[in-house]
């Protein structure tokens, strides 16, 4: 029951936000009474922040899972941006309740930090980061820092989904199409991120 209450709460968080679901709204969803959400976690806030906690972790699991393939800088950088891209796909309505969430409420920050401190391993960044390094020293890569990157990063990729609703809507392509758009943005993606570090 406590992850069928997790999944109704997700499901309904990302189609309408934390302000506009209701715990009553949840247990429905979920196939019990709200004593049943109260029961497991006290309150819309605890609920939302185990959601949140869990999908922060999936998104940064994608990202610092390098540390075990001895791959060089390029094909790294490669294997990062489409793990980025692939966890969007999967969860194409995510970036719109971070967003939300982070800019609406101050402390889902402090929840942010704390997560990134006590529960993810950023040693892959920083290796990452040392491969960036002595790429620049060898003048393969242009200077630049691995937020730089991951700054265009999430630009390039947070947009292909978060522009859907544009692109489908004004557009008029169908899903098909969309799907066959979303195959070639993974690749340019990556393409446009490589040609922009290169000297």
């Amino acid at each position: 029951m406590e992850q069928a209450i997790l999944a109704a709460a997700e499901e309904l968080f990302l189609d309408r936000g934390f302000a506009l679901t209701s715990t009553v709204e949840i247990a429905k969803k979920a196939g019990c009474n709200q004593a049943l959400v109260h029961y497991y976690f006290r309150t819309k806030e605890n609920l939302f922040q185990a959601i949140f906690a869990r999908k922060i972790k999936m998104f940064m699991t994608a990202l610092t899972s390098m540390d075990q393939l001895d791959l060089p800088f390029e094909k790294a950088l490669e294997y990062i941006i489409q793990a980025h891209f692939d966890v969007l796909a999967s969860n194409p309505r995510l970036p719109f309740l971070i967003l939300n969430e982070l800019t609406t409420n101050p402390k889902r920050i402090e929840a942010l930090k704390d997560i990134l401190q006590n529960e993810i391993d950023l040693r892959p960044v920083m290796h990452m980061q040392a491969l960036l390094d002595q790429e620049i020293r060898k003048g393969t890569v242009r200077p630049t820092t691995m937020m730089d990157i991951a700054m265009a990063m999430a630009a390039l990729n947070v947009m292909t989904f978060v522009a859907r609703p544009i692109i489908c809507g004004v557009l008029d392509i169908s899903d098909d199409d969309y799907q066959e758009m979303i195959a070639h943005r993974r690749q340019e993606n990556v393409a446009i991120i490589l040609r922009s570090i290169r000297p």
